[in-house]
């Protein structure tokens, strides 16, 4: 049985553009500390390919974890939450609800890199939700709210706890 967090694949292409669209966002954040590793930047790159339709599923799929192994290699907290937010991002190739988890990861970077900033935490919530296609929204619709299905990253784990929930279900509020 299908997760109803997987999305159809034309739903995940079209989602993942809008998922890429947040990760790039904070890339900067990332090569800030790391300039020489590309893999966040690859792995947006290869994303925004696979909305295109140029790249297949299951080798995005077999590939999605590599900008996450990014996130083991810089120090600070914002960096960290940018390298996740790209690794979220070409995860949407395997699972819709990743682009849910690559914008709260964004979120997060945005805030963590601005703690003087108080707006930064809503103002990138604010774009991200600005960014929403129609078709995008009606995408990220279908999708079970966080902790309602247990069968993908919407269920327990990293993203159903503190910050990203938080962010994960201010996205959900603005899709209505």
């Amino acid at each position: 049985m299908r997760s109803p967090q997987a999305l159809s694949e034309a739903d995940r292409r079209i989602v993942a553009s809008w998922a890429a669209d947040c990760a790039e966002r904070v890339l900067a954040i990332f090569e800030s500390e790391s300039p020489a590793d590309s893999r966040p930047r690859d792995a947006i790159a290869r994303t925004r390919a696979f909305a295109r339709g140029e790249l297949c599923a299951a080798g995005e799929i077999r590939r999605r974890f590599v900008a996450g192994r990014a996130a083991r290699d810089v120090t600070t907290p914002a960096a960290i939450a940018a390298a996740r937010a790209a690794a979220q991002a070409a995860g949407v190739a395997h699972m819709g609800a990743h682009a849910l988890g690559a914008a709260a990861y964004a979120v997060k970077a945005a805030g963590l890199s601005r703690p003087d900033q108080f707006d930064a935490v809503r103002d990138e919530l604010c774009w991200q939700l600005d960014q929403l296609t129609p078709e995008v929204k009606a995408a990220l619709r279908q999708l079970p709210r966080l902790g309602e299905d247990t069968t993908g990253p919407l269920g327990p784990g990293l993203l159903s706890r503190g910050v990203l929930a938080t962010h994960i279900r201010a996205i959900q509020a603005g899709l209505a």
